[in-house]
């Protein structure tokens, strides 16, 4: 089956569809626009996107009156900061940027790829983590420096 274009995304819906199927994508393929998948029910997908907007958790690529293909991304395992102060939140971000580790913040969290060898440093930061799996909403924005 080949897609062309996003459809809508199920957020916006009022009711569930009888039959959606979930494309499973890496959080750096909701760049992409050109990819070949297979639904958790085992339909094949091709999807070239003219747009160059990223995909988005949610997105419907296709549906009828029997089937719905919607994207969400695979769970990962994370940590997730929980800093108690501003103090922490600055300490726990400026190590990080210092590792060009990308991270998703919010008002009460930090939230990084697994990586074992930051545990390290949120000891040493004294910041509250747990290791757990979660699924990204977004991709991780890049931004490219000079030494």
């Amino acid at each position: 089956m080949l897609t062309k274009e996003i459809i809508g995304n199920i957020e916006e819906q009022t009711k569930d569809h009888a039959n959606r199927e979930w494309i499973e994508l890496d959080w750096d393929e909701l760049n992409k626009r050109i990819l070949r998948k297979t639904t958790d029910k085992g339909t094949d997908v091709a999807i070239s996107l003219e747009e160059k907007a990223p995909l988005k958790v949610g997105d419907i690529v296709y549906e009828d009156a029997t089937k719905q293909i919607v994207i969400r991304t695979k769970k990962e395992r994370v940590y997730v900061v929980y800093p108690s102060s501003i103090i922490e939140m600055g300490k726990a971000a400026f190590e990080l940027g210092n590792r060009h580790t990308p991270c998703l913040i919010s008002e009460s969290e930090i939230v990084v790829r697994y990586d074992e060898t930051l545990e390290r440093l949120f000891d040493e930061v004294g910041v509250e983590y747990e290791a757990t799996e979660r699924r990204f909403t977004e991709p991780f924005k890049y931004r490219g420096h000079q030494h």
